[in-house]
Parts: structure tokens; C-alpha cells; sequence
């Protein structure tokens, strides 16, 4: 890596499980993982300077203890309510990133959320924009806010019913309802693989191994298509796509020579480290 990881609290563990691979795990088991200004803010500095190392191509975000993310820290949020002290529109409105510095996070670069335990709230919110979602058999999911009195909305709303549609996305939004590993993958479609929790990790950092083993050009290019998808037409997101900086650094860089010529040559490929955009 050409840089270290920002200075960051003990809310947060700071590891590399594989060449080109961060994880990245809340560290407040007592808690539950409940998040806190402290941990949103190690967060958006860690994932800020994930974005911007060019040896780092995914991220994996687990929770430590028996739990993935309890969400917002209501006894927190309480104390501002009944103080009159709150600011939430206006906090939320400024955190571009949304909750966690993940949420709303738009990054170019695959994120894995390894889930072992509960995914509560703004904790849902998270794995939500996780482009891949491994979850123990036991894992536990739940959008509870209307029964606090309060809305998911940090980005679950939207995204949540593009994954599972409509009417499913008000089943969950509405009733506040837990759901399991196993429903979140076959009937709610946010879950892509469930395993032992022993499984978790190891089988987050496989995906992330298989993911490195392609052109981190086209990896990185093919996830600015996803995002654009959620925000064009067909037609205006394959040319803005086509036009982009992540496709220019594709189609004039080194590692689509590298790509063709190992094709040509029967061999694996060798990557470098992308350009900074």
C-alpha cells in the first residue's frame, strides 16, 4: 500500500485479510455495535481513504460480537429528542455518505458485508447498499423504526424496493417485522449467501478473492454502471457510462492490454493497481 489506514478509536478494527483486500469491523459488542459519532466518524475516514488507495480494491464490513449493527443509539437519540436538542433533517440531509458513512455511500469499489448476528436498523440500511451480502444462518434482519416512532431513512426506502419490490419492501418498511437469513435471501432477494457463522468471514474473503482476480479497471468501471443504473434510463446510463472517467481509464489503461495479450498467450493475467481518476 502506498498509505496507512487514518488514525481511528477502538471502535473500529482495521485489518487486511488477503492482497488487495480491507475489512473493516465495528468494535462495540457490548453494545451491540450500535453506532455512535465516534464510529460514523472513524468510518468515513477508513472508507474515505479506501476510496482514494489505489492497492485496495474491496472492502469487507463485519460487526465484532453478536451482532452485525443494532443501529443508532437510541438511548443517545432520546436525550437530544426529549432535550429538544435535535437537528435530525438537517444532520441527515448533510451526511452524505448516510448512516454509518455507508448508507448512501456511492463508491466505486465492491463492499461485502459479512453478517453474523442482528441487522437493525440503520445497520439494515447498510448492508442494503453492500453490494454483496453474506449472512449466518442465524443472522437476524429488521427495518424497526416506524415502532420507534421514527424512518428509515438513511437509504433503505429506496433501495429496498428496488431489490424486493413494492409491495415486499412495504411488508418490511410497515411492520417494522424481523425477518431471517434465509427469507432475506429467497424471498426478499437482499441476501446472496447463507452460511455457518463460523463460515462468514472466510466465505466473504473467498468472494473478495474471487473478485480481485479480475481487472480492477473493469470491476471498478462495471460498479459505476450499477450506480448509474439506479439513476438513469437505459439509453442516458450507457452513455454517460461509456463517456465516464472509470470507462476512460479502461479503454486507455494498461490492464486491458494485459487482459487480451494473457488471453492470446494462455496464460493468467497480472493486474496493476488503477490510476487515480
Amino acid at each position: 500500500m502506498s498509505s496507512k489506514p487514518p488514525q481511528h478509536s477502538n471502535e473500529l478494527l482495521v485489518s487486511f485479510p488477503s492482497n488487495h483486500v480491507l475489512q473493516i469491523t465495528l468494535n462495540r459488542p457490548k453494545s451491540l455495535n450500535a453506532m455512535t459519532p465516534q464510529m460514523s466518524d472513524d468510518l468515513k475516514k477508513v472508507l474515505d481513504w479506501f476510496e482514494d488507495e489505489p492497492s485496495l480494491w474491496v472492502v469487507i464490513v463485519t460487526g465484532a460480537g453478536r451482532a452485525f449493527c443494532a443501529g443508532a443509539d437510541l438511548k443517545a437519540w432520546n436525550k437530544d429528542q426529549q432535550s429538544g436538542t435535535n437537528n435530525e433533517q438537517e444532520s441527515i440531509a448533510a451526511n452524505v455518505h448516510g448512516f454509518g458513512s455507508i448508507s448512501r455511500r456511492q463508491s466505486n469499489k465492491p463492499i461485502i458485508a459479512a453478517v453474523i448476528g442482528g441487522a437493525y436498523g440503520g445497520g439494515m440500511e447498510m448492508i442494503l447498499n453492500c453490494d454483496i451480502v453474506v449472512a449466518a444462518h442465524d443472522a437476524k434482519f429488521a427495518l424497526p423504526e416506524v415502532k420507534r416512532g421514527v424512518v428509515a431513512v438513511q437509504g433503505a426506502i429506496p433501495r429496498l424496493a428496488r431489490i424486493a419490490g413494492h409491495h415486499l419492501a412495504s411488508e418490511l418498511l410497515l411492520t417494522g417485522m424481523t425477518v431471517s437469513a434465509t427469507e432475506g435471501q429467497n424471498r426478499f432477494g437482499f441476501v446472496n449467501t447463507v452460511v455457518s457463522s463460523s463460515e462468514v468471514i472466510p466465505t466473504a474473503v473467498a468472494i473478495a478473492q474471487e473478485i480481485i482476480q479480475n481487472s480492477p479497471d473493469a470491476v471498478q468501471s462495471t460498479k459505476k454502471g450499477l450506480l448509474l443504473s439506479q439513476r438513469h434510463n437505459f439509453q442516458e446510463m450507457v452513455h454517460t457510462h461509456v463517456w465516464s472517467p472509470e470507462s476512460k481509464r479502461v479503454y486507455k489503461g494498461d490492464n486491458i492490454k494485459e487482459g487480451l495479450k494473457a488471453f492470446a498467450e494462455k496464460r493468467s493475467p497480472v493486474w496493476k493497481n488503477p490510476s487515480k481518476l
